[in-house]
């Protein structure tokens, strides 16, 4: 009976010792995702739905289901470009021409190491020039615009009215995240779909233990793709991902 008590209370010890272990990290705060600011609608909220019903009667959803069908969450905090990234080539359908995990050809983020190593881009992430080298070697066309003092809204919501109607290419933004009133900075997303009469784009976020996928204004998106990164001192933009035609 007494090693009976005994082996109860050594587990339970041995329970509370690993929950402290848990809840108490070596250092700093640990998060369970943040609250969307109001400048963002929720994809999953009622009225996020009553956005994503209205914008597939429209014909502006195409670009989501391939999307959808390979959403992921990125790996690693830093990882925002290339989950992107990944995501568009898997939804594109490109066999990257190597093996993922025997027998099966598959991207994934720790294949794409071919301009920055990957324990870089753990703590760095990348740069939009980065971002393009690694999508043109891996067989993706591109067409980059930088949001500087010469881009246009009225271009920009052109393309997001147009390549939203198809499933052949796919946007993907570099913005801040900061200017729509999320916490932290530079990002990358590929746009899910749009709602023409609200203006509103949906944001694919691969940051998912962070915010879920979100509805925001194509305005203040595209102000948000007008801050510079601070590596680079260039503003941020979009680009059009599209397979070759030789893959």
């Amino acid at each position: 009976m007494k090693l009976y008590i005994s082996s109860i209370t050594e587990r339970s010890l041995m329970a509370h010792i690993l929950d402290e272990f848990i809840s108490q990290p070596e250092s700093g705060p640990v998060f369970y995702k943040r609250i969307l600011p109001d400048s963002c609608v929720s994809f999953s909220s009622r009225e996020g739905k009553t956005i994503f019903e209205e914008a597939l009667l429209s014909g502006h959803m195409e670009c989501y289901f391939k999307l959808a069908s390979q959403f992921r969450t990125q790996d690693e905090p830093a990882f925002c470009g290339l989950s992107t990234l990944v995501m568009v080539l898997n939804a594109l359908e490109i066999d990257p021409g190597k093996v993922w995990k025997r027998p099966w050809r598959w991207y994934h983020e720790s294949m794409l190491n071919c301009c920055v190593p990957i324990a870089v881009m753990e703590k760095e992430g990348i740069t939009m020039d980065q971002f393009i080298a690694m999508a043109e070697n891996n067989y993706l066309e591109t067409r980059l615009t930088y949001v500087d003092e010469t881009a246009s809204l009225k271009a920009f919501r052109a393309v997001i009215h147009n390549y939203t109607k198809q499933e052949e290419s796919v946007i993907t933004l570099s913005y801040s995240r900061s200017v729509l009133s999320q916490t932290g900075d530079g990002h990358f997303s590929p746009v899910g779909g749009y709602h023409p009469s609200r203006d509103l784009v949906l944001i694919l976020d691969t940051a998912r233990f962070k915010y879920p996928p979100y509805w925001v204004p194509v305005s203040l998106l595209f102000k948000a793709m007008q801050a510079k990164d601070k590596l680079t001192g260039k503003p941020r933009g979009y680009v059009i991902l599209t397979k070759q035609s030789n893959c």
